[in-house]
Formats: C-alpha cells, sequence, structure tokens
C-alpha cells in the first residue's frame, strides 16, 4: 500500500510540477495515476460544496490537459488529438483506449522515453513481464 501512495504522489507531483507543459511525453502510470488522484479529489471537494468542486475542477483542467497532450505524445500522437473527448462515446472510447497503449520504445517525434528504474508498471507492455 505504501509503494501505490508513493507512485500516486510521484505521478500527482510530476503533472502538477508541468501544469502547463505540453511538450515530452507522459508513461501509463503517470496519466491514469494521476487521472485517478484528480477523480478522488474532485468527488470530496464536491461533497463538501458545489463552489469548491468547480474551482477545484477550474484549478487541475490545465495540468489534466498537459498529462493528456504528454500522454498522446508517448504513443506518438498529436496532444490536440484530445479533442476527440468532444465526440460522445465513440471518441471517448478511442482516447481510452490510447491512454491504455504502452509507451512507444525509444524516441518518437516528440522525445525520448522517460523510464526510470523505479518506475511502476501497471499494465506491462509486450515484452515486459
Amino acid at each position: 500500500m505504501e509503494d501505490i501512495l508513493k507512485d500516486v504522489q510521484k505521478a500527482v507531483k510530476t503533472c502538477l510540477g508541468k501544469y502547463a507543459d505540453f511538450n515530452g511525453r507522459a508513461a501509463r502510470p503517470e496519466y491514469w495515476w494521476f487521472l485517478l488522484a484528480q477523480i478522488v479529489v474532485l468527488l470530496i471537494a464536491g461533497m463538501v460544496s458545489n463552489l469548491l468542486e468547480a474551482l477545484v475542477s477550474l484549478a487541475l483542467l490545465l495540468p489534466g490537459l498537459a498529462v493528456g497532450a504528454r500522454r498522446l505524445h508517448d504513443i506518438g500522437k498529436s496532444g490536440w488529438l484530445q479533442l476527440l473527448w468532444l465526440v460522445p462515446v465513440i471518441g471517448w472510447a478511442i482516447l481510452i483506449y490510447w491512454a491504455a497503449q504502452p509507451s512507444a520504445v525509444g524516441v518518437n517525434a516528440y522525445g525520448s522515453a522517460e523510464v526510470t528504474p523505479d518506475s511502476p508498471t501497471v499494465m506491462p507492455g509486450p515484452g515486459q513481464q
């Protein structure tokens, strides 16, 4: 449990530290842990008050868009493809599918994969087991 909390904390710190950085790449664990933390924070804020939920949503909008763009960059796609969220059901399904894909190996048009030895592997890709 302690390792999971460290992973979540690391992902949140990274995403908030790069809150407006749409360049580079974000691995699957960074994206998914930040998304989970964002949902939990929004649920708690919503229980407190609607105004607080709106303010938290607004504060987390830019970091969420930035990590989404970096996640798409990690699989070799443009961050602009996040606009598919505007297409109900089909667009959402495509983006969720892409977000679950393993990172592109090596260097792509958006930079090199930032893999550290202690990076958590939430969903191992081919050859990572």
